[in-house]
């Protein structure tokens, strides 16, 4: 493996941002945005309710922590898709570049673009909200990981879709994080959704993350199990996303699929 084609495939996606506002503004904007919506709703419900509980680490601290988890995805199938619309496959894959070194290249872009992503919200929720981290303890860092994994093996499995059905199937990629998001109980506990659901939720990674983290704000402590059970889960949509993706390239080289790339056609 050579880390300089690795990274030429992140440096040609830092220089598209650096040559586009269009891509700039998406990085900050829409997660902006979330975090005042939430930001000011959380103040409110702390604002109506008798108790003293704190909405904003529950409520707000989800909704960063789930932007967190789009972002990473996204960073990997927008850097993937910035090939499929400019039709740069060809090019790409006619250089001594693996697809291993390109599948890497696309999780270091998806790394770097995110840091923008996260850097605004913490700030916005930090200054205007008051929320501070600090509050999930120092095992927020090994739940962030996880989301982290999930959101890469989702991104590289939405990618390798895209390559076998063609540009038109990229509006299949885009709402997956709003399908998974009922049963991954971001903003309410997992035991309040309907047993066919909670079925599901078991085998999503973020499930895990948000009971974990919602036991330590309410002072039950940290629930190891949880982190292992969706370590495991994402490690493991790691490797199958990667396998999908290989099979997928292997099939588009055999049937030259990708000379024929069209957007004209799904199938």
């Amino acid at each position: 493996m050579s880390f300089k084609r690795t990274f030429a495939i992140l440096l040609r996606q830092l220089y598209l941002i650096r040559g586009s506002f269009s891509r700039v503004f998406p990085l900050f904007a829409w997660i902006g945005v979330d975090m005042i919506l939430w930001g000011f709703l959380t103040k409110y419900l702390n604002a109506i309710t008798s108790t003293a509980f704190n909405f904003v680490p529950v409520l707000l601290g989800a909704v960063l922590l789930w932007d967190f988890f789009i972002r990473i995805m996204q960073g990997v199938t927008m850097a993937f898709f910035e090939d499929v619309w400019s039709r740069n496959f060809l090019n790409i894959f006619s250089t001594p570049l693996t697809i291993r070194e390109y599948v890497l290249g696309l999780v270091l872009s998806s790394i770097t673009t995110s840091i923008v992503g996260v850097a605004v919200m913490v700030l916005i929720a930090t200054i205007f909200f008051k929320l501070s981290l600090l509050v999930y303890g120092i095992m927020i860092i090994p739940f962030l990981i996880v989301l982290f994994l999930f959101g890469i093996a989702l991104g590289i499995f939405g990618s390798a879709l895209v390559l076998r059905f063609g540009p038109a199937s990229e509006w299949f990629i885009w709402p997956i994080p709003a399908l998974i998001s009922p049963f991954a109980g971001v903003l309410y506990p997992v035991a309040t959704l309907p047993g066919w659901m909670q079925f599901i939720s078991h085998f999503l990674p973020p499930s895990y993350v948000f009971e974990g983290l919602r036991a330590i704000v309410a002072g039950k402590g940290v629930h190891i199990s949880y982190l292992v059970w969706g370590g495991c889960l994402a490690v493991g949509y790691i490797l199958l996303s990667y396998m999908f993706f290989i099979g997928i390239y292997r099939h588009a080289l055999s049937t030259g699929l990708i000379a024929r790339y069209s957007a004209e056609t799904l199938a």
